[in-house]
């Protein structure tokens, strides 16, 4: 069985909060590299997701993957937890 490539992006996070129901905030941590100095500079961005099941909790570690608008500032998808929060 061939597997089709999706072109969706996809990001790996740690949830800050779960307040929301079935809604999570990620906060996605990425690495970009300084245009003049060339030292590596750490960007954060927080993403809100859609958990179906309520099934995350703070400090979990997450994938999501972008979809379709679901509310007004929520356009990912948990796909799956990476690593539970102890």
């Amino acid at each position: 069985m061939i597997e089709k490539k999706s072109n969706k992006r996809e990001f790996v996070g740690e949830v800050v909060s779960d307040k929301n129901d079935k809604t999570i905030v990620v906060s996605v941590e990425t690495l970009v590299k300084h245009p003049l100095l060339g030292k590596y500079i750490r960007r954060r961005n927080k993403f809100m997701a859609h958990d179906p099941n309520n099934e995350c909790a703070i400090g979990d570690k997450v994938q999501i993957v972008e979809s379709r608008p679901l509310s007004a500032r929520k356009r990912w998808h948990l796909v799956k937890i990476v690593e539970k929060a102890v």
